[in-house]
């Protein structure tokens, strides 16, 4: 009985050591997410500064610099 007990008590720690380890993992990947989203709005902005849109009006347009 008491080496059963045994087995449970080092399953139980070997469990808990594993979720910790995945929580950290899954903060990490949180903060990568997070700087790769901020990211991608900033080279959204960009490009639609330095492209013009296909899905813009005509007179939402800048004109180009020589005129």
């Amino acid at each position: 009985m008491e080496q059963r007990i045994n087995e449970l008590e080092l399953r139980y720690m070997q469990q808990e050591q594993t979720i910790q380890e995945l929580n950290e993992i899954v903060c990490r990947q949180d903060l990568i997410l997070s700087h790769l989203m901020r990211d991608l709005a900033t080279l959204k902005e960009q490009f639609l500064v330095m492209s013009p849109s296909v899905s813009r009006d005509a007179n939402q347009e800048e004109p180009p610099p020589h005129y």
